[in-house]
């Protein structure tokens, strides 16, 4: 009998233990991300119309929900930076602006994209993500579209998110 209960006390600790170290899991705090708005990168055969400009905008949206609904992030508002961004125009050449504006916000992770415009019919979307840890590397996802079209960006960002940089962890 004394086996008996020295065997079900042993099974109660391991479940216990094993529920705590569950329950930690689920309880660790989404990761602080300053996601700032798409840009154009440089080089493009022609100047980006404003029906792209738009598409950049509704992306940069999709980009931010869907890294939100995704509950590994929190995110923080880049509006109190946004008119310093603007002026320093290319988050990726600007030699670390990007994760100074994050650090600003009290963000962890600094989160950048662009659209490479190859031609009217073939382009890129890329998302940088930057955690601001020391020593922490950036980690790049990108996606091809055939087509300049809202319909491209939507399922090409939404693509990206789902299979690529939420899979990434």
């Amino acid at each position: 009998m004394d086996r008996f209960v020295a065997r079900c006390m042993l099974a109660a600790l391991t479940l216990v233990g094993g529920l705590s170290l569950f329950v930690g899991v689920a309880r660790a705090e989404p990761e602080k991300a300053a996601v700032f708005d798409f840009q154009f990168a440089k080089g493009a055969p022609t100047e980006p119309s404003e029906a792209e400009h738009e598409r950049l905008r509704r992306t940069s949206e999709t980009l931010r929900a869907l890294m939100a609904e995704s509950g590994r992030y929190t995110l923080v508002s880049t509006d109190p930076v946004r008119e310093e961004v603007a002026k320093s125009a290319d988050l990726r050449a600007c030699n670390g602006c990007a994760e100074d504006f994050a650090r600003r916000l009290g963000a962890h992770t600094v989160v950048t994209g662009e659209v490479q415009k190859v031609s009217n019919l073939i382009l890129n979307i890329n998302v940088y993500v930057k955690p601001l840890a020391e020593e922490a590397p950036e980690r790049a996802y990108s996606v091809d579209l055939r087509g300049n079209t809202d319909e491209s960006f939507d399922r090409g960002i939404r693509y990206l998110v789902k299979n690529r940089l939420l899979e990434a962890r």
